[in-house]
């Protein structure tokens, strides 16, 4: 009888593992998923770690990369470890979903999608026994709460590669509004173009507010909640609320500016709010950590200094400076183009492909971003809301120019981006010299190497 009965079970699970997979791709299948440019490297030798900020979409990009490289029913397997029916099952049954997905199909998987795998229980040797077999390009994620982007990296020993997805772009905002730039854009696509930017800036990335219409104030004030208790509070064992909630304000607050923690320490002390400063090194990293907020170090050549500056902050998402500070936009435009602009450059650090920095002088003359490729000073960026070389703060210049002469050997490229002015001149400045290209911001988002945008548009 006892025989009988484990066979039962043993049965009922397969015809409920079985249907669990059914029942996800036809889910899958029937989602009406928005286009995300992200660039999932393929490989059977490593899992690919699909990181990011909360709520930023790491699922639904993996659904829509299903989708887009038409992916069959017997092609992948995907299990959400978040799902109540996955929660529900031993390990050992879960182990087995490979064996059920040939019985469905005939052969095995050639993509397998883990998601939220931090729900299992010995995640790392469930999923390293995976990795081993090399048989499958192997896709996992993970919440930050309770599993940081880079354990994924660390706990599988070196058998992972990360793949970053971000809030959507200004190129993926674009594309939910309908709107495609041509190659020679007529003024009035320009113009309308020029408004969608905008309002992209004064706006979010965030798909829950973007896609599903949530109200953005309510949406970040819970998400600011969500990102202190659960991702920091509950992951770090952080006690002093007050003094988190208040370093977490400052830093956005403070978006696109120095960010001194021994200031933030003074101005806590001022309130009465006890607090080491160690505590507040180490909440700098948490943000880090959860990919909320990013502290942009200074560069120099030595590698001690770099770790002593002090640095920017920049945010991930421009809705947190948006909506959580009372920020007036035709005064603080600026300063939201130069987050993006961070953004987009943090992706490409995040991805390996530079070294990111800001650079300031002993003279106090500040390039927004310095870009370094291998031992290679590659280019310095200015950022600033201009719509005419007259209207640009000729302080913008005369950094640049410094920090050109400093980097000299380097040859880095100059650049200076605008809200709506384009050029290339030779400047100089008190026997400093060099040539400055000056691109807008929109072309500078949209710019991609296999499609040059004409600067020559066509007048309507």
């Amino acid at each position: 009888m006892i025989y009988t009965n484990f066979y039962k079970y043993v049965y009922m699970i397969e015809i409920y593992m079985k249907d669990y997979l059914l029942d996800k791709k036809a889910y899958i299948r029937d989602l009406d998923v928005k286009k995300r440019e992200i660039a999932f490297p393929v490989t059977k030798s490593v899992a690919i770690s699909v990181i990011g900020p909360r709520r930023a979409g790491k699922s639904f990009s993996l659904f829509y990369w299903i989708k887009t490289k038409k992916l069959k029913d017997e092609d992948f397997l995907f299990i959400n470890f978040e799902d109540d029916e996955i929660k529900e099952m031993k390990r050992s049954e879960i182990r087995k979903c490979v064996h059920y997905h040939v019985e469905i199909y005939g052969r095995e998987p050639r993509f397998i999608f883990f998601d939220e795998i931090q729900n299992l229980e010995r995640w790392e040797s469930f999923l390293y026994s995976f990795i081993e077999r090399k048989r499958y390009h192997i896709f996992v994620t993970g919440s930050s709460s309770k599993l940081l982007s880079k354990e994924l990296a660390t706990q599988l020993r070196g058998r992972s590669m990360s793949a970053v997805v971000f809030p959507f772009s200004f190129r993926e905002f674009l594309d939910l509004n309908g709107f495609t730039l041509t190659k020679y854009p007529s003024t009035l696509e320009i113009a309308k173009l020029k408004h969608l930017l905008t309002k992209y800036i004064k706006h979010t990335g965030y798909p829950q507010v973007l896609i599903d219409g949530l109200n953005p104030e309510i949406f970040f004030k819970e998400y600011l909640d969500v990102v202190i208790f659960k991702d920091l509070v509950e992951r770090f064992g952080i006690e002093n609320i007050s003094a988190l909630r208040f370093f977490i304000l400052r830093a956005v607050s403070n978006f696109s500016k120095e960010f001194s923690i021994n200031r933030v320490y003074g101005d806590m002390r001022s309130a009465d709010i006890k607090i080491s400063k160690k505590s507040l090194y180490n909440y700098a990293r948490f943000l880090e950590d959860v990919l909320v907020c990013f502290f942009l170090k200074k560069f120099y050549y030595s590698l001690r200094k770099v770790e002593l500056s002090v640095p920017k902050v920049y945010l991930c998402d421009l809705g947190l400076a948006n909506y959580l500070t009372k920020l007036k936009f035709s005064e603080n435009t600026g300063r939201l183009m130069e987050n993006l602009v961070f953004i987009e450059l943090k992706k490409r650090e995040l991805r390996g492909e530079i070294d990111l920095y800001y650079l300031k002088t002993k003279e106090g003359y500040e390039a927004d971003f310095l870009i370094k490729e291998g031992l290679r000073v590659k280019q310095l960026i200015q950022v600033t809301y201009a719509n005419s070389f007259d209207e640009i703060d000729k302080r913008e210049i005369r950094a640049l120019l410094h920090a050109n002469e400093l980097l000299k050997k380097h040859k880095p490229e100059l650049l200076v981006i605008t809200w709506d002015y384009e050029d290339e001149k030779q400047v100089s400045w008190f026997g400093k010299k060099g040539k400055v290209k000056f691109l807008p911001l929109w072309k500078w988002l949209l710019w991609r190497k296999n499609l040059k945008i004409s600067s020559s548009p066509r007048f309507l």
